[in-house]
């Protein structure tokens, strides 16, 4: 069987990047490896858009799984600096979802929407056989901005500064003791404080506060793959070396000690909510003030440099070849 999660790098090139259609001028970024959005010239405007898969929990709760599944899709927009606008969304919904449950579903969407502003502007909604929790859709977000403000994640210059949000593992850990807690031979307040992580989820206004407050050249949410996948994809796309101290990388109470117990690297598992971003000297304090007075907990734990690779307290952080958090998932499901 194929491992679970996101493509590789090699899969990609060898079996997706040779056949992307129409070879058209208004395409200014098509699909990149590690590079989460595209972007369209239209009329002299930067276009950018991203899709992804939505994915209900109801264990979660369906306001907060909406809510992450909303912001998930919008945060790969936001970290190229343009504020997500638009939303194009499809549910494929599962016949076990009740017409009550989709309408919170889709009240949380709205809300959390017009929050920030975006508009939905097309979709499609049924419900078919053999459909089923958690994937019960996608959704496709654009925003428009102008080409020369655009962040991208392989935007990385010799000489920035290095800035991780959240730190790694948040997510991982908040699903995990949040529907399989019981599964978990931890104290109770252990496991209490890790589920609290599922408020470190979030990371539209946090990508869009860090745009604003300062240079930013390069910025990457982590997804598959944790924070060690995020950092060398950013730094072989940026043909750069990333130095990290690992004793100033942010580490939220919970993560280590149900990481531990899994026997799953946190740095690489899945951590949507944390954001390494990469900025001017100059700008790196209002950066990491800016995050901070949002409440977000953010540092400055490294810098780019001359070289490739990416290397914490001098030893060489490799890209993980699969994120373990789908196999501690499959296995904490089977268990229960």
């Amino acid at each position: 069987m194929s491992d679970l999660g996101k493509i590789d790098r090699s899969f990609f090139d060898e079996r997706v990047a040779s056949s992307l259609g129409a070879d058209r001028d208004d395409v200014s970024l098509g699909p990149r490896h590690g590079v989460d959005f595209g972007v369209l010239d239209v009329g002299g405007r930067a276009v950018v858009t991203a899709t992804d898969p939505l994915s209900i929990v109801p264990d979660l709760g369906l306001e907060r799984a909406a809510r992450f599944a909303l912001d998930l899709v919008l945060a790969d927009v936001a970290v190229s600096g343009v504020p997500p606008s638009h939303l194009s969304i499809c549910f494929t919904l599962p016949p076990a979802m009740s017409d009550a449950d989709f309408t919170t579903v889709w009240e949380t969407i709205h809300e959390e929407c017009a929050d920030l502003g975006v508009g939905v502007v097309t979709g499609h909604t049924a419900r078919y056989a053999d459909c089923s929790y958690p994937w019960v859709g996608a959704a496709t977000a654009l925003g428009v901005g102008n080409h020369d403000r655009l962040v991208r994640p392989d935007g990385a210059r010799v000489g920035d500064r290095l800035v991780v949000t959240t730190g790694p593992g948040a997510e991982t850990v908040g699903l995990l003791s949040t529907l399989f807690g019981d599964r978990l031979e931890l104290p109770a307040e252990t496991v209490d404080t890790a589920r609290e992580r599922l408020e470190d989820v979030y990371c539209v206004r946090d990508a869009l506060t860090a745009a604003a407050a300062g240079p930013v050249t390069a910025m990457h949410d982590v997804t598959e793959g944790g924070l060690a996948g995020a950092l060398n994809e950013m730094a072989a796309g940026s043909d750069t070396r990333f130095s990290l101290e690992r004793d100033r990388v942010p580490v939220r109470p919970g993560v280590e000690a149900v990481c531990e117990h899994l026997g799953i690297d946190p740095w690489h598992v899945t951590s949507c909510g944390t954001l390494v971003v990469a900025c001017d000297p100059d700008g790196v304090d209002d950066v990491v003030g800016a995050l901070e007075a949002r409440g977000t907990v953010a540092a400055d734990v490294g810098r780019v440099e001359a070289g490739e690779g990416v290397f914490v307290d001098g030893e060489r952080l490799a890209h993980p070849d699969v994120d373990p958090s789908w196999e501690a998932y499959a296995t904490l499901a089977e268990e229960s």
